[in-house]
């Protein structure tokens, strides 16, 4: 064979590779596009944001609902994320990537455009966005995809928007743990959640097999622990009290209990909700708290439950997960 074949043959293929990369850029974008029912914007106040996950064209994509009507009609967005957050129009999204397990992590606008996109390792797990919009923060399972496994590791990242200050690892943050500094190999941090000053956070730490809720100083760059077994916080409204799961069994079928915890006297209180939840809860209002669960058979739904650990839970917003209430 001729050089100036090979180079023909070469130059077809190369052809071939941009019209099929092509193709599926456009073909991904349609879509996209057809999958869209209406306009979800992240400054809407009154509708829950939510990851859709009713079978069809729109799987996967951003949505929101009425919250006075979460059983009623649902507009479903162009982005597909697999964990979505948003408050004060400012929206968080985590996809995956492949071939090798990466995450790509894209800060979102009211209108739903791409403001800033990063990628990181691992699958996608907990995202949160404070209160102003102005905090994020996300957490990938590196290795190992469960906290039921002893090998599971994770990487969470803070982004601070106002001055692109990242992190893209918080676990070397210096950590008191019982009143004393502290440092292991296997540190692991996941599950942020921010106060309203922007600079407190609250997450979880995992070391030497046990678990412990944590309270965080952004700018000072320091931790310390406030408890044990308190796994994923959410910060309510007001910013007195944290929802999160305990591990209250060992089994593997039903080992967490969502609890609400007064931050002011650090009492405890189960919700009504006996069933496992394996999520980070997320306050629909200051009396109510959400999560997704997965359906017999399977699916997801959110559910709702009150805060004070009384009535009994409800079925929120079908055929959805990653929920957020969303406030203007």
């Amino acid at each position: 064979m001729t050089v100036r074949k090979r180079l023909w043959i070469l130059l077809a293929a190369a052809l071939l590779a941009a019209t099929a990369a092509t193709g599926y850029v456009w073909h991904a974008r349609d879509t996209a596009e057809a999958a869209a029912t209406g306009t979800v914007r992240l400054d809407a106040a009154g509708r829950i944001l939510f990851r859709n996950t009713a079978p069809g064209a729109g799987f996967g994509r951003i949505a929101s609902v009425a919250t006075a009507r979460p059983g009623g009609p649902r507009t479903v967005g162009a982005p597909a994320c697999d964990r979505v957050y948003a408050a004060h129009g400012t929206g968080l999204c985590l996809q995956r990537t492949g071939p090798v397990p990466g995450t790509s992590v894209t800060v979102l606008d009211r209108a739903l455009r791409k403001v800033r996109r990063l990628r990181t390792a691992g699958f996608p797990n907990r995202a949160r966005v404070s209160a102003d919009g102005a905090m994020l923060s996300w957490t990938m399972f590196v290795r190992g995809d469960s906290y039921l496994r002893d090998d599971f590791s994770t990487r969470t990242g803070i982004l601070d928007t106002r001055t692109g200050r990242l992190t893209g690892d918080i676990e070397r943050i210096p950590l008191t743990l019982d009143g004393r500094p502290y440092q292991a190999a296997d540190v692991n941090y996941w599950g942020v959640t921010f106060a309203p000053d922007d600079t407190t956070f609250y997450a979880t730490v995992r070391t030497a097999g046990r678990t412990y809720l944590v309270r965080g100083d952004y700018r000072k760059w320091t931790a310390r622990t406030l408890r044990s077994n308190a796994e994923c916080p959410s910060l309510s409204p007001d910013g007195t009290r944290l929802v999160f799961k305990k591990r209250v069994s060992a089994s593997a079928n039903r080992p967490w209990r969502l609890y609400v915890l007064d931050l002011a006297t650090m009492r405890e209180r189960p919700l009504a909700e006996a069933r496992s939840v394996d999520d980070q809860a997320a306050w629909l209002d200051g009396r109510t708290v959400m999560y997704g669960l997965p359906r017999h058979g399977g699916g997801w739904d959110v559910w709702a439950v009150p805060a004070d650990g009384g009535g009994t839970p409800r079925l929120l917003v079908r055929d959805a997960s990653s929920p957020a209430a969303l406030t203007g």
